[in-house]
């Protein structure tokens, strides 16, 4: 079950100092010499960190391993420090991947949804306004609203969709390796979400498109951060859509 976390950090090179992180309860930080990763933050510290030191003291890669702590709130620094390298442009642009514009995945991928199953995992903003009416929409939450369906619920209806749209925050949660074994042979899973890691690696595991965000703006990154501002993390950066070639 570790392969993909253990893939994603070995892509890292070694010897990348990190300049700075922020923990905020919304959104966490990691920042490396010209670039910022993003992850939101799951605020859960039932286990002990399994991180010994400051996190601006250890190199890159080494915070990257915090990804597979069972303590949360230090697996969301691990992830940011993943995307801290991958959501880059000069990364997947040299890989020679197809790079759609910056629409929201709701809106790039509404009309070949329209008429079809669609499950999401995790209950992002206006997703009803969005889909609703459009699709045979079904939202599954780890702390559902009325409506939704509790993400065990997973077991019984992923196998059943045409689209499967997921929030980034899986990596964090641990939970993405058993969605993607979840879905079918034909149905389409998208990853949504600035958390959203832009790593060719992923489509190897059974993703099909990567709907992320890449940041342009690191100073107002990382005073959203501070802010514990929701939505407007997209203020600092910019949404990217990666096809497999």
């Amino acid at each position: 079950m570790w392969e993909l976390y253990d893939r994603l950090i070995e892509g890292i090179p070694e010897k990348i100092p990190v300049t700075a992180y922020i923990s905020g309860e919304i959104w966490t930080s990691v920042q490396i010499s010209g670039h910022v990763g993003v992850a939101m933050t799951v605020n859960l510290s039932s286990r002990d960190s399994i991180l010994k030191a400051d996190p601006r003291t250890i190199y890159l890669k080494e915070l990257a391993e915090c990804a597979k702590s069972w303590n949360y709130r230090e697996a969301s620094l691990g992830v940011a420090a993943i995307n801290a390298y991958y959501n880059q442009e000069p990364f997947f642009l040299k890989k020679s991947i197809n790079v759609e514009g910056d629409k929201d995945a709701f809106v790039l991928y509404g009309d070949e949804m329209r008429g079809k199953k669609v499950a999401v995992i995790g209950h992002f903003p206006f997703i009803e306004k969005q889909l609703r009416g459009k699709c045979e929409l079904t939202i599954l939450e780890r702390n559902p609203k009325h409506g939704d369906y509790p993400d065990p619920a997973c077991e019984y209806i992923l196998p059943e969709q045409d689209y499967i749209l997921v929030t980034g925050s899986t990596l964090v949660n641990k939970t993405l390796p058993r969605l993607l074994q979840l879905k079918n042979k034909n149905s389409r899973l998208i990853m949504v979400g600035p958390s959203v890691t832009l790593s060719p690696i992923l489509y190897e595991y059974g993703v099909d498109a990567l709907s992320g965000m890449v940041v342009t703006d690191e100073k107002k990154a990382q005073e959203i951060v501070k802010r514990g501002s929701c939505g407007g993390i997209f203020q600092a950066g910019k949404m990217v859509n990666l096809l497999p070639k």
